[in-house]
């Protein structure tokens, strides 16, 4: 898809045309954020979750910028800074609970998102780099959110600090070095929060970076939408401005309503009472869990109970990771040149009775306690989860009868009576 009226746009005001002339800022953001950026006429509301990621991101740099310019980043005043936020700053409450709930939209967002993605094959060529640059954002947001756990300093985030940065140990040779540079000694204490706080106050402007390409290489294709059908014809698009801009408005507006909900009276729903207790080296939690969104990941990594060949702890570190780095190779692994799975039946029962299913338990056992039914659980879903991916899709992708694709994105929304 080619943007002719890139080149053409010329900006009215005197001032802004000097500006482009020497620095073409103006072209680029009229280019990126609307006026007459031609998008698919049939996008549903499932695409504004990437209008929602941006508002996200936007909420947690500037709520961690206030909040870093009251944090003490040491052992010793870590847990009273974050109490004294809540009690005796400024609205300090406010701004500690969006940030902290605001993680959580995040990863919602992200995930609706990836989910998106993976159903209408957002994920296939010419988009593959988007893909890409999405997963890397997802990566670095797991970090991020991580270290940012770590930084209140109650029972929950040292011993979640113990056990996260323990698995490294588990990596033969070299693994019990990088745990060590990584906390800055054989446990958690003032050198890893000063570590973690710096790294944690710096990857979300490496996310926003991250971000920019991502949006950069989604318009150099164009977007997708959800009959997976390129654009064929200019009444295949609308202009971004105002159609989506309008729709992306109304569900930021539901979006933030909902989330202003949870802020103001629900804002410890997705917390740990524990972790309002300081951190005590000396007292172990009864039951030791991460943040939601990491559930699904914690669960793989608990479900390899028995040494084979490899120790259970190194098997269980590297499903962990694998889990995501598949989906790095995603676009190469499901070969089927239709994306979409509303074409595509067989397609759509695995994704809907298997993925989505799977994923669900993951994040059930991951936040329940290490007992037998969990395990078992946990277990079942991580074989299907990997099977999925590298089974049952090339299989389904050479033996699927896909449904007739529509002539046109017009002919999709409009019949044989569109233009």
């Amino acid at each position: 898809m080619s943007f002719p009226w890139a080149k053409r746009y010329t900006p009215r005001h005197p001032v802004m045309r000097w500006i482009d002339a020497r620095l073409p800022l103006p072209r680029f953001v009229f280019s990126v954020t609307g006026g007459g950026y031609p998008v698919p006429r049939n996008l549903n509301y499932f695409w504004n979750f990437g209008v929602l990621n941006g508002a996200a991101l936007a909420i947690q740099i500037i709520t961690g910028i206030v909040l870093a310019m009251h944090y003490g980043n040491s052992a010793d005043h870590a847990f009273e800074s974050v109490e004294r936020i809540m009690r005796d700053v400024n609205s300090g409450w406010l701004i500690r609970y969006v940030h902290m709930n605001g993680a959580s939209l995040f990863f919602v967002s992200v995930y609706i998102h990836m989910f998106r993605g993976l159903y209408f094959g957002s994920y296939k060529a010419p988009r593959e780099m988007a893909w890409l640059l999405g997963l890397v954002i997802l990566l670095l947001l797991m970090a991020t959110a991580f270290m940012g756990y770590v930084l209140p300093w109650g029972q929950m985030s040292f011993w979640g600090a113990q056990v996260i940065t323990g698995l490294f140990g588990a990596i033969p040779a070299v693994g019990e070095p990088i745990r060590v540079w990584l906390v800055g000694g054989y446990a958690p204490d003032a050198a890893t929060l000063n570590r973690f706080f710096s790294l944690h106050y710096l990857l979300p402007f490496v996310i926003a970076g991250v971000a920019i390409l991502h949006v950069w290489a989604i318009h150099i294709p164009g977007s997708s939408n959800p009959t997976g059908v390129e654009v064929k014809a200019s009444q295949d698009t609308i202009p971004f401005h105002p159609y989506y801009t309008a729709k992306d408005g109304f569900s930021l507006a539901v979006a933030l309503t909902l989330f202003s909900t949870v802020v103001f009276f629900y804002p410890n729903a997705f917390g740990h009472p524990d972790n309002y207790i300081p951190a005590n080296p000396l007292s172990t939690p009864a039951h030791i869990v991460p943040e939601w969104y990491f559930w699904p990941f914690y669960a793989i990594l608990r479900a390899f109970t028995s040494d084979f060949i490899l120790p259970a702890k190194l098997w269980g570190v590297m499903a962990m990771f694998a889990s995501i780095f598949l989906l790095f190779f995603l676009p190469w692994i499901d070969r089927s040149p239709v994306r979409s799975g509303h074409y595509r039946p067989l397609f759509r029962k695995f994704y809907w009775f298997g993925l989505i299913p799977c994923i669900l338990v993951l994040g059930w056992c991951g936040g329940a306690p290490a007992e037998p039914v969990y395990v078992i659980a946990s277990q079942l879903a991580t074989i299907y989860y990997f099977a999925h991916f590298l089974i049952i899709l090339p299989i389904i992708a050479s033996i699927e009868k896909t449904l007739p694709l529509p002539s046109s994105i017009t002919a999709s929304v409009l019949g044989d009576a569109g233009p």
